[in-house]
C-alpha cells in the first residue's frame, strides 16, 4: 500500500484539500509536514503522523531536518502532495524526499478523486 507525505502548512482553503485527500484515498501511512500552528489546529479521523517543522528556519536547515525525521518513513510507494505550503518548504521537502533515495508520484485530489497527477 501507499504511504501520503503531505505538506500542511499555508495557504487558503488548502487544509480542507489535504483532509479530503486524506479521508478519500487507501493510505498506510499518513505524514503531514506542518508547523506549530498545524500541529495544534489540524485534526483527522484518520491517524496522521504530524511532523513539525520550523519554516522560518534557512532551506538547508529544514532539508536536514526533514531528512532525519523521514528516514525510515519512506519504504514502499511514496504519494506526495504539496498543494499547501510555501515554495521554500516545497523545496526542502522534494530534496530532503530525493536525498533519501526516495521515488514519489505526485497526488491530488480532483473532480473524479485522489489521482496521481
Amino acid at each position: 500500500m501507499t504511504n501520503l507525505i503531505a505538506c500542511l502548512s499555508t495557504g487558503k482553503g488548502t487544509w480542507g484539500h489535504v483532509s479530503r485527500l486524506i479521508q478519500d484515498g487507501e493510505w498506510e501511512n499518513i505524514y503531514l509536514i506542518t508547523n506549530d500552528f498545524g500541529k495544534e489546529n489540524f485534526s483527522n479521523e484518520k491517524k496522521a503522523e504530524l511532523i513539525v517543522i520550523n519554516p522560518i528556519k534557512p532551506v538547508k536547515e529544514l532539508i536536514t531536518e526533514l531528512e532525519t525525521k523521514l528516514k525510515g518513513k519512506t519504504d514502499g510507494e511514496i504519494a506526495l502532495n504539496l498543494v499547501s505550503g510555501s515554495g521554500k518548504e516545497h523545496m526542502a521537502i522534494l530534496s530532503a524526499l530525493l536525498k533519501l533515495g526516495v521515488g514519489v508520484r505526485l497526488v491530488g485530489l480532483t473532480k473524479d478523486g485522489v489521482e496521481e497527477l
